[in-house]
């Protein structure tokens, strides 16, 4: 028996290896996916035929150029079914919902942005917020929301995201909510609930800078600060899926109050609401609501704002320098609204990083700013609800064929 269970487990990891080479390559005939992954073309062929009844993959006949075309029957290849699946990935933020409709090939049905009420609130009232503007974009696309595989959502905070339970978030007035079952009598499919800053890495790597990269990390910065680790091609969570808190790392002893609850988090120096915090703190005049007015007051040379700014600057990089010399990545990618608004200074931040990394002499780690708009986060959940579906339906072949 447990010799059966072992072979089974391998069969679907084999089945899962090679329908992320399809996905990844796009279409790909069977040698090569047998080249591909090192599986024999026997193995190939028989996953791809279950793949193929499972309604996931398809096999088509790719163009080629007449002078490569060769004697004899067409090269097949196989490509990934896109009809198959349609998913939903979300991005929560703190006054709206941005909701991406996808097929199974990641191909964009319909976008839609959705105003929220309150930046926080209960479980129940974010399900039925999350509903409706599901609906609504589902009716841009021409689809009954029941026709959706999956949901995926991506929000702030602790999450551990293979339960979809949510340890403590901004956008909830209460902690430790299991989201997924929530969730459940809400919607007619599965809900994946992950942390938006792994889902922004998930997108760099699948759509973004990180697609040739094996290894690098992906730090947001918006009204919080979060953080997307992938390490030889895998997103990490760690034990409890609070393993890449970067804007939790403390600075400071007994520091400013952050919105989780703790002091001296680096979030409390260089989130949205710590800069606006310490600008009226300061009495840097009339109350400042809005981060681009105090960035336009620097702009203008308001000693005042431009101390808030330098101050979390030398935060930033001190935190920056920090996880570069435990992870060593080969880049870092500032993503988020603030990561175009470059109130940090990305040139200058990585100018002190690199004065307090370790130093050897090779490259050092590469750092950019990539700005996709809320569109990106939305993308990275729906490329997460894509791989639930893929699970889902491998353990679907594995029962079946037992």
């Amino acid at each position: 028996m447990q010799k059966l269970k072992h072979v089974e487990e391998q069969r679907g990891a084999g089945r899962a290896q090679i329908l992320e080479s399809i996905r990844k390559a796009g279409s790909i005939a069977r040698i090569d996916i047998a080249k591909e992954t090192l599986v024999s073309p026997a193995t190939v062929t028989a996953i791809t035929s279950e793949l193929m009844e499972a309604g996931l993959i398809e096999e088509i006949i790719p163009d080629e150029p007449r002078q490569k075309a060769k004697r004899g029957r067409p090269r097949v290849a196989l490509k990934i079914r896109s009809d198959a699946f349609p998913v939903a990935g979300i991005k929560v933020a703190r006054e709206s919902l941005s909701i991406l409709l996808v097929d199974f090939e990641g191909n964009e049905l319909a976008a839609h942005e959705y105003a929220l009420a309150e930046p926080q609130m209960t479980p129940d009232a974010l399900a039925k917020e999350i509903k409706i503007s599901v609906t609504e974009a589902c009716q841009k696309a021409g689809l009954d929301p029941k026709d959706l595989s999956a949901v995926g959502i991506g929000l702030a905070g602790l999450i551990d995201a293979p339960r979809s339970f949510v340890h403590w978030s901004p956008s909830l007035d209460q902690r430790n909510v299991d989201l997924g079952e929530a969730f459940s009598e809400t919607f007619d499919c599965a809900v994946l609930v992950e942390n938006d800053a792994n889902l922004v890495a998930k997108a760099e790597q699948l759509f973004g800078l990180g697609r040739k990269v094996s290894n690098f990390l992906v730090i947001t910065i918006e009204h919080g600060v979060g953080m997307g680790i992938v390490i030889d091609d895998k997103i990490y969570r760690g034990t409890r899926g609070v393993g890449a808190e970067f804007g939790h790392a403390k600075v400071q002893f007994e520091g400013a109050l952050c919105q989780c609850g703790q002091r001296g988090c680096l979030e409390a120096y260089i989130g949205d609401y710590a800069l606006l915090r310490e600008a009226n703190a300061v009495n840097i005049g009339h109350p400042i609501t809005d981060l681009s007015n105090l960035w336009q007051m620097a702009q203008d040379g308001n000693p005042l704002a431009t101390a808030v700014f330098d101050r979390a600057r030398r935060m930033f990089a001190m935190g920056l320098a920090n996880v570069v010399n435990i992870f060593d990545p080969e880049l870092v990618i500032l993503a988020g609204h603030r990561a175009a608004f470059d109130h940090l200074n990305l040139e200058a931040a990585t100018k002190e990083m690199r004065e307090h990394m370790i130093r050897v002499d090779v490259e050092p780690t590469e750092v950019v700013a990539h700005q996709w708009g809320d569109k990106m986060w939305a993308k990275g959940a729906a490329a997460y609800a894509l791989d639930g579906v893929s699970s889902m339906k491998i353990r679907e072949l594995a029962k079946n064929a037992g």
